[in-house]
């Protein structure tokens, strides 16, 4: 992905993502800054203190190569990931496509980064202090054991992390998805739960369920004390497209995904009971679907594919949109204002 510019634009999507990184590996070393620091927009999570609200996906920064500069943005976290223990390519390119009628992106990255240990080092090395730093993990496409790929990654990031997230629900590497059902899902979240020690463990879910898979995932996360759900992935489906690239392969994200995303929100929130802390992905462009999702009952939100369009500037804009608004509908805190519509 990479930021909207014109000249950016006319590059191949994954080359400018790759320059779009590199300048904000470069500017994080030095840069001022851009967001205003807003005190009540501040919120806790699993135990997890929260600048704000307001986070960055993971699959923007697989490799951990711009974490102090898309803090820099006054994104409260940044996740980085998905990574897998042995380095891989992924699958073949191009593999990112850019749908600008739709406000939206399709690909089928397949899971491509440096391995966990490179980007463990650069995570060690981030400024601490600045946010709240993720970590994804996931296995290796070849892997002949792919609970124990999940384990390896969770004992190997939980001394780095703030959290961890464990990605079971990528449309892009064959069968992945399947670990959300049954028993294959129990034996997974009971295996990484043993392994993380003291620090939170998140479960990231795809959009793409069945009311009875979303009641089986709920009740899994509950029983396993997963400490909070990601909600969602990108979705196989292609929900009324306009653009060229529309019938490409993979997983799309952006503001098609915003119906799907309000909707796999409710329908967790009411499968949960309220008893796990929900964060909201997908369509999400500005601070007042922030807020609403925030209301809906999500404790926070990420951000992905509006940040291609819409700019780097995109967090500080959200940030000072929910302090109007809070200050609109009387709220001291944002923490206030999380699952308001949905008593």
């Amino acid at each position: 992905m990479a930021f909207y510019h014109p000249l950016l634009f006319r590059l191949d999507a994954e080359r400018a993502h790759g320059l779009t990184i590199a300048a904000l590996a470069a500017w994080g070393k030095a840069g001022t800054p851009l967001a205003p620091s807003v005190p009540r927009l501040a919120t806790s999570v699993a135990g997890i203190a929260f600048p704000n609200p307001v986070g960055l996906a993971a699959g923007v920064d697989k490799d951990g190569r711009a974490i102090d500069g898309f803090f820099g943005l006054g994104l409260g976290s940044v996740e980085i990931g998905t990574l897998t223990p042995l380095p891989q390519p992924g699958n073949p390119k191009p593999r990112i496509f850019r749908l600008p009628e739709d406000r939206a992106v399709i690909n089928r990255l397949g899971f491509n980064n440096g391995g966990l240990d490179a980007a463990l080092d650069r995570a060690k090395a981030h400024s601490r202090g600045k946010g709240v730093l993720g970590i994804n993990v996931g296995a290796n496409k070849d892997a002949t054991d792919r609970t124990a790929d999940y384990v390896h990654g969770v004992t190997r990031a939980a001394p780095h992390a703030d959290y961890i997230t464990i990605n079971i629900s990528s449309p892009n590497t064959p069968g992945l998805r399947d670990l959300q059902h049954g028993a294959a899902l129990r034996d997974l979240l009971a295996a990484c739960t043993a392994a993380k020690g003291d620090t939170p463990i998140f479960l990231k879910v795809a959009p793409d369920l069945e009311p009875a898979d979303i009641d089986d995932i709920a009740r899994a996360a509950i029983d396993n004390r997963i400490d909070a759900l990601i909600v969602n992935n990108t979705t196989i489906g292609r929900p009324g497209l306009r653009s060229a690239n529309a019938t490409e392969t993979g997983g799309l994200s952006g503001a098609p995904l915003a119906p799907l995303a309000r909707q796999r929100l409710t329908d967790f929130r009411k499968a949960t009971g309220a008893a796990i802390p929900l964060i909201s992905v997908g369509g999400i462009g500005s601070g007042a679907e922030a807020y609403a999702r925030l209301r809906a009952g999500a404790s926070l939100v990420q951000l992905y594919t509006a940040l291609v369009y819409e700019g780097p500037g995109l967090p500080a804009r959200m940030l000072r949109e929910l302090d109007a608004l809070l200050t609109r509908d009387g709220f001291a805190t944002i923490a206030d204002a999380i699952g308001v519509d949905a008593r």
